[in-house]
């Protein structure tokens, strides 16, 4: 019975660890318009995840580009984001993710039908100042 007791709390130590060290939940904007996704990883210019990026992108898809989607949604403290629900096919692709926060930008791009579930890194670079 005691090596029964020690499995136990073994067990339990190992079921409770990967919440010690879980990552906040990745946000997921869902499109409702297919089944493609992307998963973006935002980083600042040293390297490192970005928190609350704004990330959006305008999706034109359907008989000759009628129906319009716009989605936006801001990162975790990873710099993740999830897209779900995207068309497989676009009108104009590739599909553009303008992410911002502060001074900082940048682009990814993501063509649906040849890469449906992904995974992207989107690397931020200063704005130019304009004057």
């Amino acid at each position: 019975m005691l090596a029964f007791v020690l499995l136990s709390a073994n067990s339990l130590l190992i079921a409770q660890a990967p919440s010690e060290t879980k990552s906040p939940d990745v946000p997921i904007m869902d499109g409702g318009a297919g089944p493609c996704s992307l998963l973006l990883t935002i980083r600042a210019p040293d390297g490192k995840p970005v928190l609350g990026v704004n990330v959006k992108v305008h999706i034109a898809y359907g008989f000759a580009g009628v129906r319009k989607l716009d989605l936006e949604a801001y990162t975790n403290a990873d710099g993740k984001l999830k897209f779900t629900g995207l068309p497989s096919k676009v009108k104009d692709p590739p599909l553009q993710f303008q992410a911002t926060k502060d001074q900082l930008t940048g682009v990814a791009t993501y063509n649906p039908a040849g890469e449906c579930e992904a995974q992207h890194d989107l690397p931020l670079t200063a704005q130019k100042s304009a004057q």
